[in-house]
């Protein structure tokens, strides 16, 4: 009997097809996703609502999908042709040669090199830190100072970095009898922080194989780009969250790139462990997204090491920080004898849902659905219930009751949507949808008043000096510009350039690189922003919309586009 052999035509045209079917899910998935940020945006924006039954609105929410979607497949096609090696818009690789591991270098990158470039960062910040003089102090830094110098701590705010913060001001306010020269003591620190993580990055992208224009390119986007400089400069627990979260996934990205390779450097190993375990130590949704990613990780590195006894080794190596973590967390906790976090920071989007259907459609509950609710968020509290931002709402918060009765709130939550799914909806959508939408206005705290102004236009970055700081600006010029960017009418003076500074335009490239990625299963270039990703879906779920949130958004830019895997098997196009 005559043995057939397999038709290797056929199993081609199979996983081609295969292949197009994917390519055109996961364009289709950026079109649509994309569709509803802009129409929905849009609508929340001017209407401070969604209105599902408006046809127009739907009927160009639909046109847009379509044409997101063919556009996205379009150049998707294009990548596909590029990937043997072809410079990606002239700028991200050069002619080197391949070395182990999936990186290539042109030149080495030495000591010499590294320090040049962080002392270049840092002086890049200089005149801004003098036109901002003392720097940016502001976003709970009085409280943070307060709790040093009264002795009163809370774990509402990471502990590390209230020590930190504090305990340098205090102790140079000590010294010196100067509180704006401990303002900026703590700044610089930060500072020489945020821009070696910087170096170190671009260093890194150095080893990928990007040019020397790339290189200075970046350089320059990580010393003067404002929304990067603003939290470079600023007290803020933000920036030095965000610096850890950008240098995790540069190791990260060193691990998926040889994990046989990386394991054998102790430095390296080290570096992973104590980025992965300060990271969260600066924001506590760190620690979350951290958490959910290792599975993710360890499922990757299953399939791409050799042994079981490396993968071994590997998941010590994810699972020490949280350990780690935790053990710190409690000890200092216990040592400082700090209150507890409060439950309202976890509990935001359904207080404000029933703040919403309290504010909007109190008629629809009864007087026992209104004691009840009164019982957690004082009826003063209710009533200053604003779209954007839940800080007046939820301060008051009875965590002593929600704590013996946890079941009567969520009854009540329960009961509500039930009655009022889209008000539930508007009330989310509301506090999130600036990271969404590209075009819009981050003017959350409109009409609130600081120290030295009233938030009118924008509140686009705090800009404050907070007492007992005092702003002596050297540089009034520059001081202008900052001042401009960050509460004045940039959003409405510049539209186009704005969308540099907007956390929705960023958000759809990052969309937009990952998915493709996907589609060409290149999880390696993928892994490593997991939980950056990650971090950011904690965010939808927090008080507000704000860049402070997001600006390792920024931070890991050039990582994304830079972090192609080159020298790899061309794809087909499909």
């Amino acid at each position: 009997m005559k043995r057939m052999r397999p038709d290797l035509n056929t199993g081609n045209t199979i996983k081609q097809e295969k292949n197009v079917i994917s390519a055109w899910l996961l364009s289709g998935l950026f079109g649509v996703l994309s569709g509803l940020f802009f129409v929905l945006g849009y609508q929340l924006e001017n209407n401070d609502c969604i209105n599902l039954s408006d046809r127009n609105a739907m009927l160009t929410m639909l046109c847009m999908m379509i044409i997101i979607t063919v556009d996205t497949r379009y150049v998707w096609r294009n990548y596909d042709a590029q990937r043997q090696g072809a410079k990606l818009f002239g700028l991200f690789q050069t002619n080197v040669a391949k070395e182990p591991g999936g990186v290539i270098e042109s030149s080495p990158f030495t000591s010499a090199d590294y320090l040049i470039t962080w002392g270049a960062l840092a002086l890049m910040n200089l005149p801004v830190l003098l036109a901002e003089f003392p720097g940016f102090f502001v976003y709970d830094a009085q409280d943070e100072l307060s709790e040093v110098l009264t002795r009163s701590f809370s774990t509402h705010h990471p502990l590390l970095h209230v020590l930190l913060l504090g305990g340098i001001i205090a102790f140079v306010h000590k010294a010196t009898g100067s509180w704006n020269l401990g303002i900026f003591t703590y700044i610089v620190f930060q500072m020489l922080i945020i821009t070696a993580i910087f170096a170190y990055t671009l260093m890194y992208l150095h080893k990928r194989g990007i040019g020397k224009r790339s290189r200075i390119l970046w350089t320059l986007y990580y010393g003067l780009f404002p929304t990067i400089v603003m939290y470079t400069l600023c007290s803020s627990k933000d920036g030095l969250f965000s610096a850890f979260l950008l240098l995790l996934t540069v190791l990260l990205a060193q691990l998926t790139d040889d994990p046989a390779l990386f394991i054998q450097k102790k430095s390296r190993v080290a570096a992973l462990c104590i980025t992965a375990f300060l990271m969260p130590c600066f924001r506590h949704n760190g620690f979350y997204a951290y958490l959910v990613f290792i599975p993710f990780g360890l499922i990757y590195l299953w399939k791409h090491v050799d042994t079981k006894k490396l993968f071994g080794k590997l998941s010590v190596l994810l699972v020490i920080p949280v350990i780690a973590y935790l053990v710190f967390n409690s000890v200092l906790a216990a040592v400082f004898a700090s209150e507890g976090t409060h439950h309202q920071e976890m509990l935001t989007v359904p207080i404000m849902q029933m703040a919403r259907v309290c504010k909007y459609d109190r008629q629809s509950m009864s007087q026992e659905d209104i004691d009840t609710l009164v019982s957690y968020i004082p009826e003063a509290n209710l009533e200053k219930y604003t779209e954007r931002v839940s800080d007046l709402v939820k301060v008051d918060f009875n965590n002593e009751y929600y704590e013996q009765n946890k079941a009567g709130f969520w009854g009540l939550w329960w009961k509500l949507f039930k009655k009022h799914p889209i008000v539930y909806l508007n009330a989310w959508l509301l506090t999130s949808y600036g990271y969404v939408y590209p075009p819009a206005n981050i003017n959350v705290y409109k009409g609130g008043t600081m120290f030295t102004f009233t938030y009118e236009h924008s509140s686009y970055f705090g800009y404050e000096v907070e007492q007992p700081g005092e702003r002596h600006s050297f540089i009034p010029v520059i001081d202008s510009l900052y001042r401009y960017l960050s509460i004045g009418t940039f959003h409405d003076d510049a539209k186009v350039l704005y969308l540099l500074f907007s956390p929705g335009m960023m958000l759809l490239i990052y969309l937009f690189v990952l998915l493709y990625r996907l589609r060409i299963r290149d999880f390696k270039g993928i892994i490593p922003f997991l939980p950056m990703v990650l971090t950011f879906l904690t965010v939808l779920l927090g008080p507000t919309y704000l860049v402070r949130y997001v600006v390792y958004l920024w931070l890991c830019l050039p990582l994304l586009l830079c972090n192609r895997r080159l020298g790899a098997a061309p794809a087909k196009v499909v």
